[in-house]
Formats: C-alpha cells, structure tokens, sequence
C-alpha cells in the first residue's frame, strides 16, 4: 500500500543536475490476469523514448550515464513485477541513486516524462479519489487509531488511560461518588483522543474520519467532538473492541467509505447538471466535455466508469474528439487511441482539474461526462464536432 510518507517522498524528489524519470504504464485486466506480452512490447517501447536523450553527445557524461542506468535498472526491475490492474508508476535517477515504485489502484494515461523534478499530477491525480480515512475504535478506557487507505487498515497507536475499578472504591465511596468518578475518568480519556484526532487531522493527512465502537459508547464519545470533526465524520459503526480484527475493521469502514463516495458522486453530479440548467458554465454529454478539456477549461469532471469511447487526440495542440483525420485547430493528423475518456481524465489532472469516475447510477451514465468549467466555451470547431 502507497504511504503518506512515501507520496510525500515522492513530491521532494529532484534531479539537481539530472535528469529525473518519470514512468507510467496502465496494465488492463486479463483472463484471468493481465496481459504479460503486451505490457513488456509498451514497457520496452517507453522506455526507448529515452535512448536519444542517453545518447545525445551534446548532452554531460554524467546525464548520458544517468539515463542509460535508469533505462536498465527500470527495465530489469519491471519486467520481473509480478502484474495487476491498474497502473505501475516509477520515479527514477540513477546517478543520485533514486528509485520509487507505486501500483496505483486506478488506470492512467501511458506516459513518460524526464525532467529535473517528478512528474507527479497522474500520481496525485488517482490519489486524490481515494478517501484517506481516520478510524478511532473506542471504550471507556482505551482508543485504538487505525488508518484505513486504499482498501487496506494499520494500526497508528493505542491511547490507554486510567480507568476506575469500583471494586477498589466501593467501601470508601458511595455509589454515586464512584460513578461521577468513573464518568469523570471517561470523559478526561475521551477529550484526550479527540486532542490526539486533530492533531492528526490539523497536518492535513486525511479527508475523513470514522468512529467504532460499542453501541452505547460511540455516541457519548462523538458527542466530544468538535466541529471540524464532527464535519469529516462519515460515519460510525458497531464493533466488539475486544474480539475485533484488522479484517473486522477493514469491512466496515469499507462500507462508510463507499456511502460517502457515492454520496459525493451524486453530489458532483447533481451540480453539473444544476449548473447546466442554470446556464452557469458546464459541460454535459461526451462531445461536449472533450471540447472543454482541449481547452484546458475543466475544473471538477465527472465520468461514468463503465464508459470505453475510441476516439482521437491531437498531439499538437491537445485537442480530443471521438472522430476526425485531422485536427480542425492546427491541421495535424490525429493519433487514435482506445479510450479518450481515459484520455479525458488525464487532460483534466495535467491542466489541475479534480476528477470523479462514478460507479453508481446517475443520470451521467447515459451521458458518459460531464464538467464544472472555468470559463464559457466558444462554439466548437465544425469537424469536432
């Protein structure tokens, strides 16, 4: 499972002299794996888009050297990763001894990129339509604080507290003393989960916050929370503490997640198509949504999952259309390609839009996309049409 601590790694990343490889290659689902031939004939022709470079007499020693070695250890290294769905992303300099590996649960566009920093917008991009969630589990006397990412849970830190054995009290006190200081332990134990919650949310590292629990205890201790908890909290759910598992765990927090994902995807939606009735600037429909993303106009998109389109991309001047020989804006002929809604989603995480693939059923299924856009669009090109 992709870290925090390994994106952030990511994002620091620099060549400072070098160059910095940047690799994604999407592997499709097969039957019953994905396809090994295929994914070695892409692999190997990805990375021969770098040879020029490592050849360039022009160019330093040190960067000619640098460039053969990433072209190598990548090679060498992928060829032997085991496959699954979705997309294997590499960042690579060899002559400062760099070397990052993530599998990213979603496809993205084939790509790769050498630069003096990351490439890292398809990273963030997939990343961003993932719920990074909190999860405390909860009693009287101790609090268990798990992340939940990518469908996978581990355990951050157990938060124990004094706790009162009435035993201990009985002859000394009355009853009622006894339960105003067990009340009062409790209440101490859970305002001090709650401080260790925001610390954890005031850095950023997550979008929401699950709470589990006994019945009867999850409700006193959401009632501590604050409002920019209460505000992240997509649920919460009955749990035995004591005879609970990390698979336990993992389903039922999978469960909130994907309620509150659906939620937000008829949410986006329901916006688009609001703005579209509204004559506020969106796109609705396929043809539509390409034309917005040639233009670089595409702030929040939303596609439907199961959508696979052909279509056409002008490498020129980014134009993406399902049909046409040449380019109506520059004259250039245009590349096909399996998917332009792949195409799409990619366009929109390079220009800093924010993309939503939807898996439930919306009126965008018949559709395939839609948009929140930055701006108006001009009329379309006739034979973008």
């Amino acid at each position: 499972m992709i870290t925090q601590e390994q994106i952030e790694r990511i994002l620091r990343l620099r060549g400072n002299g070098l160059p910095l490889v940047s690799l994604y290659i999407p592997v499709n689902p097969g039957r019953p794996g994905p396809d090994r031939r295929e994914y070695d004939s892409r692999l190997s022709s990805l990375l021969n888009r770098i040879r020029p470079l490592a050849e360039d007499a022009s160019a330093e020693h040190a960067v000619r050297l640098s460039l053969r070695e990433d072209m190598s250890r990548i090679g060498k290294t992928l060829n032997k990763e085991p496959l699954r769905p979705g997309t294997l992303a590499v960042f690579s300099c060899a002559g400062h001894d760099i070397y990052e590996q993530v599998w990213l649960p979603r496809r993205t566009r084939e790509s790769l990129v050498v630069d003096a920093d990351p490439h890292v917008r398809p990273l963030l991009g997939v990343l961003d339509e993932y719920y990074r969630t909190c999860v405390v589990v909860v009693d009287k006397r101790e609090g268990q604080v798990w992340e939940y990412y990518l469908d996978e849970v581990r355990e951050l830190e157990a938060i124990r507290d004094r706790v009162l054995h009435k035993h201990a009290y009985a002859e000394a006190y009355s009853e009622h003393r006894v339960r105003n200081k067990a009340d009062e332990l409790s209440k101490k134990h859970y305002r001090r989960l709650v401080g260790e919650l925001r610390q954890l949310f005031a850095g950023g590292g997550y979008d929401l916050l699950a709470v589990g629990g006994e019945s009867h205890e999850v409700p006193v201790f959401v009632g501590f929370l604050p409002g920019e908890l209460t505000d992240r909290l997509a649920g919460t759910f009955a749990l035995d503490r004591e005879g609970a598992t990390p698979e336990d765990i993992r389903q039922k927090v999978r469960e909130l997640v994907a309620g509150h994902a659906e939620e937000e995807q008829r949410r986006l939606v329901g916006e688009i198509l609001e703005a579209k009735a509204a004559g506020r600037p969106a796109a609705v429909g396929l043809d539509e949504t390409l034309w917005a993303a040639s233009l670089a106009a595409i702030r929040a998109l939303a596609v439907d999952e199961q959508a696979v389109v052909p279509g056409f991309v002008c490498d020129r001047d980014g134009l993406l259309t399902r049909s046409g020989k040449t380019c109506p804006l520059c004259g250039e002929a245009l590349r096909e390609v399996p998917d332009v809604i792949d195409e799409l989603a990619g366009a929109v995480i390079d220009d800093g839009g924010e993309v939503r693939h939807v898996d439930t059923e919306t009126e965008l299924r018949t559709q395939q996309a839609g948009a929140l856009l930055r701006f108006e669009l001009p009329p379309q090109p006739n034979s973008a049409q």
